[in-house]
């Protein structure tokens, strides 16, 4: 599943011009395809906080998304200071602001605004393939004991780390997350930016909110689950896979240091 490079049909959207009027434009037109007319099926939430240089290449993959169903997309406005809100109006979504400051109150605020049947889960900062609303959605659709899906990713460099060494870093990620799966919780492999479930099921189990400690992506999985809704389905086609940029890391130091993090979790499991 895991690539070394970089697919040419999410390159694409890396190379739209971050700040030009005309890639908006384009967005614009693909959205209103994607939107058409009706009451949605799907709703795509995403948090938003000062994401003027990434939020453009994420909003046309969205809008580029392969799908029957009627799609609406809500940016959460988070508080920014630069032109994130502008750039998604001029791309035609939704943008709601959510002034309490928070990944867990930003996903709350877009799900409480949605009205799709089922919310699907995304970053400002990814870029998503083009079958990746069928793909999440269609087993929450078909199979009634399913809760929660979810995906993996790959990473996108930003610094002077290659691609080739993220693909073995990923390799390196897979291993911890069997781990977790055999001897912690599935829950944990859950993120925020590659999720989706029942919007009212959401709402019943309190959205995103979760103690302190864990993380809102994860514990709303847990919630779901514990709650009677399903199982937890992690999708494993290629077409699910999506591919968000490395600042994360780089915020955390680097890569040598994310690698000993992860290594510490998987020793202290054994």
């Amino acid at each position: 599943m895991r690539q070394i490079k970089i697919p040419k049909q999410i390159q694409k959207f890396l190379t739209l011009d971050f700040n030009a009027e005309s890639s908006c434009s384009s967005i614009n037109i693909a959205y209103k395809k994607l939107s058409k007319e009706g009451k949605p099926v799907v709703s795509i939430v995403i948090p938003a906080y000062n994401e003027e240089a990434n939020i453009i290449p994420t909003l046309g993959s969205l809008a580029n998304n392969l799908t029957s169903k009627i799609v609406e997309i809500i940016v959460v406005n988070n508080n920014s200071t630069d032109r994130t809100e502008a750039i998604a109006k001029l791309c035609g979504v939704k943008c709601i602001l959510e002034s309490k400051q928070g990944i867990t109150n930003a996903r709350n605020a877009g799900l409480s605004q949605a009205t799709g049947t089922y919310i699907l889960n995304a970053d400002a900062d990814t870029i998503y393939p083009e079958d990746w609303i069928d793909q999440m959605v269609d087993p929450l659709l078909n199979f009634s004991d399913t809760a929660l899906t979810y995906g993996q990713f790959s990473l996108i460099p930003t610094g002077s780390t290659s691609r080739t060494v993220y693909y073995f870093y990923e390799k390196l990620a897979e291993i911890t997350r069997m781990i977790n799966r055999s001897r912690k919780d599935e829950a944990v492999n859950v993120y925020g930016f590659n999720s989706g479930f029942r919007r009212l099921q959401g709402l019943d189990v309190d959205g995103f909110n979760h103690p302190n400690g864990t993380n809102e992506d994860g514990w709303l999985a847990l919630k779901l689950r514990n709650k009677g809704f399903g199982r937890l389905h992690c999708v494993t086609s290629r077409k699910t896979l999506v591919w968000t940029t490395d600042r994360r890391i780089q915020l955390d130091g680097g890569l040598f240091k994310a690698i000993l993090k992860r290594a510490n979790r998987i020793l202290k499991k054994a």
